[in-house]
């Protein structure tokens, strides 16, 4: 059996520029949850730590952080956990690379020609690991554009338990990938700097692909190979909301049976909730800043949303409500999606202005709902809100 984290797009060092002041609170929830991988895996007493690329945001890092890191992966060379990294789009291995810049495996303690700490480069596309009875592959390019798929030149078919027959491939019993790129998407992935498809990991013979680029922790299987996207272990845009994960993958082979597992393990604090209010219930814009603000908690990011029928004279202003509410919250946002009510009851005479226009205005907005044109019909219906209200006297804010 072997028993792995595997982890992604951590991106240390983020700039955050659409936080603030919150940016580099963020940078450090993201350090804490790469710490909290490194626990899961001493916890668990795990064989291999996995890091598919994008560890660090940029190749431009000071040397306190990435010394940081490297005494995150002491602890794991001090327990004897092998960790394997490969570079990403954001960390590539360009001539202005972090990885040329420091020794990461010396920083962390990995003495000279041992497997404790590998980082994989262009000129080292595959590490043996005889203590775990596994290789680890993943082709590394010196451009962030890959001129071609990494899996172009994998494992292949007889690569599981394979002897070396003069492919470079050592005996092993596990036969793992490590790939930083998109899964092929006709239509979306074409611009994307590193595509791989789901044929090229069926064809590998590789037994686990750890992928790592998309923030959103997933898993699949293509042909007898599994898959997965670990996700970031912290969200890096506060609107990931599958993020906040790492794996704990097992491949266990028995009496001939072979078996990869994948579970995902929580190690982010950033929560996302979604709630919708109906309109009609809303008192005021106090008592909805209230409301809000009873679910107040500094990890949580607050999608909120108006929905249903609103009052004429509901005065709401989302800006203001942002405002007031922002300091409870990692980050919050009001949508209104509510409606104004058409007339109900009796209406006035057309021969009056304001039944002129009420007719008028509900004729444009059943005819442009009836042809599918919400937006618009939105817009009349709210330009009939305020026009009932001035016709009736009202004072009106914009």
């Amino acid at each position: 059996m072997l028993r792995i984290i595997h982890t992604a797009d951590v991106h240390l060092g983020a700039r955050h520029d659409d936080l603030g002041e919150q940016a580099a609170a963020q940078r450090e929830r993201q350090f804490a949850a790469f710490k909290a991988a490194v626990d899961l895996a001493l916890s668990e007493r795990v064989d291999l730590f996995l890091i598919a690329g994008d560890l660090f945001d940029s190749n431009v890092q000071p040397r306190r952080s990435v010394e940081r890191v490297a005494a995150e992966l002491k602890r794991l060379v001090d327990s004897k956990i092998r960790t394997v990294v490969i570079p990403g789009t954001h960390d590539c291995y360009d001539r202005a690379s972090v990885y040329r810049t420091y020794d990461l495996a010396a920083m962390a303690g990995s003495a000279p020609g041992d497997d404790l700490v590998t980082v994989l480069d262009p000129d080292h596309a595959s590490i043996h690991l005889p203590a775990l009875d596994a290789v680890v592959h993943g082709r590394v390019f010196p451009t962030k554009r890959a001129p071609h798929s990494p899996l172009r030149d994998s494992v292949g078919a007889t690569g599981t338990a394979a002897a070396d027959t003069g492919t470079g491939t050592p005996r092993a019993t596990w036969q793992i990938g490590m790939v930083h790129g998109s899964i092929a998407i006709p239509g979306k992935t074409e611009g994307d700097e590193v595509v791989v498809t789901t044929a090229e990991i069926a064809a590998s013979g590789l037994d686990y692909v750890a992928l790592g680029h998309w923030h959103s922790a997933q898993s699949g299987k293509a042909g007898a190979v599994t898959y997965a996207y670990a996700g970031a272990p912290e969200a890096v845009a506060l609107d990931q909301d599958r993020a906040g994960k790492v794996l704990l993958v097992t491949l266990d082979a028995n009496a001939g049976s072979r078996s990869v597992t994948v579970e995902e393990r929580v190690v982010g604090r950033t929560r996302f909730e979604k709630v919708d209010i109906d309109a009609s219930t809303v008192a005021g814009q106090p008592a909805l800043v209230g409301m809000l603000f009873a679910r107040a908690d500094p990890d949580l990011v607050l999608d909120a949303r108006l929905v249903g029928v609103r009052r004429d004279d509901l005065d709401l202003d989302l800006t203001e409500m942002e405002t007031a509410l922002a300091p409870g919250f990692l980050k919050v946002r009001i949508r209104d999606a509510s409606v104004p009510a058409l007339t109900d009851g009796p209406l006035p005479s057309p021969d009056t202005i304001v039944g002129a226009f009420i007719r008028d205005l509900e004729a444009r907005i059943v005819a442009l709902e009836a042809a599918g044109s919400s937006d618009e019909a939105a817009e009349q219906r709210d330009a009939l809100r305020l026009g009932r209200l001035l016709l009736s006297g009202h004072e009106v804010s914009l």
